[in-house]
């Protein structure tokens, strides 16, 4: 019986290695430059690394004060903006991520909103509401500690995180992600990771 079950064991653990996506190696010099130069409109303004920073280790909150990190992500490409509910220019900027979510959202890549204010649950509720929101989740990070870590100077900021939830690349400002150049470069970047971790 006992060799029965260390032999299912073994089996579920192979299985279950072959189910797990590879995580990312780092991009290639080549890789990099080559992203560099697919960018057009907005995405002009993203600067990748040379190479990745360090995965963010503060925990912030879902809408019902579960604690969440970067690493629960694991696995998926992540662009991970920094917005604040008084910031006009994330008002202006957030449709175009539920946009982007929309599309492109699923169990291979995310958009993850991180509200650095100490906005209520219920504050933050609204600000979707009155911008349309319907694909985005809400989290919290009131202390702002997690904005001091990643070096959050102002806002909206986003960075794309590979698929061990390090920073990759770094957006200032608001942007149009879901311009079909915008959509097109992730759709490379994700490309890029995966063919970096062969």
């Amino acid at each position: 019986m006992r060799l029965k079950s260390l032999i299912a064991l073994t089996l579920y653990g192979a299985a279950a290695l072959v189910a797990t996506p590879a995580l990312a190696a780092d991009l290639s010099p080549a890789q990099i430059a080559a992203l560099k130069e697919a960018r057009t409109g907005d995405m002009k303004k993203l600067v990748f690394h040379k190479e990745p920073r360090p995965r963010l280790e503060r925990e912030f909150q879902t809408a019902n004060g579960a604690a969440k990190s970067v690493e629960d992500f694991e696995g998926k490409v992540v662009v991970l903006n920094f917005w604040a509910t008084w910031c006009p220019p994330c008002r202006k900027e957030m449709p175009y991520l539920d946009a982007l979510q929309a599309e492109m959202g699923g169990d291979d890549f995310q958009v993850l909103a991180l509200a650095m204010d100490r906005a209520s649950v219920d504050k933050i509720k609204d600000f979707y509401q009155s911008i349309g929101s319907e694909n985005l989740k809400i989290y919290r990070e009131p202390t702002l500690r997690i904005g001091t870590e990643a070096g959050v100077l102002g806002m909206p900021i986003t960075i794309i995180l590979d698929r061990q939830g390090r920073e990759i690349a770094r957006l200032q400002g608001e942007a149009k992600w879901d311009a079909p150049e915008a959509k097109a470069l992730i759709r490379q970047v994700i490309e890029a990771i995966d063919a970096a971790s062969g």
